[in-house]
């Protein structure tokens, strides 16, 4: 093989600040299109955004040159900006300093991304992954059989 290959899947989780329920219908969209477009400049390719008021998922693929923290960092911090500095400056929306991330492999693509768009009814119906929905306690905290 002469050039590089890699299939680099990530799935982040993190959450409004103290679980506010600060993503509200009216900008949403808006929150979820900043983190496309984010991506889209970082060189990921986003396969997936979903969330319900108080925190977000993004399956994202990404490059070689890039760092896990990064993606991250950026992707909350053009956000936030975004509504905050132009779609409704003055609003307070202010994410959780830590976040979940989560290695896929290119088998569980599909099941993430499911996952992922259907937040709202996970949430309704109490049918979540714990692991996935943890945005802010350690991972020493789980129940592992």
């Amino acid at each position: 093989m002469r050039d590089n290959f890699t299939q680099l899947y990530v799935h982040f989780t993190w959450a409004t600040w103290d679980r506010l329920p600060l993503i509200t219908p009216d900008i949403q969209q808006l929150i979820y299109a900043a983190i496309i477009a984010e991506c889209q400049k970082l060189g990921c390719t986003v396969i997936a955004v979903g969330g319900i008021e108080d925190h977000v998922h993004l399956l994202t693929g990404f490059p070689t040159t890039l760092a896990v923290f990064e993606i991250i960092k950026q992707v909350k911090g053009s956000s936030s900006h975004l509504i905050t500095h132009e779609i409704k400056p003055g609003d307070f929306l202010k994410w959780q300093g830590s976040y979940g991330a989560f290695t896929v492999s290119r088998d569980g693509l599909d099941v993430v991304t499911k996952y992922i768009k259907n937040q709202a009814v996970h949430h309704k119906e109490k049918s979540m992954i714990p692991h996935w929905e943890l945005t802010h306690k350690p991972l020493d905290n789980l129940n592992r059989p």
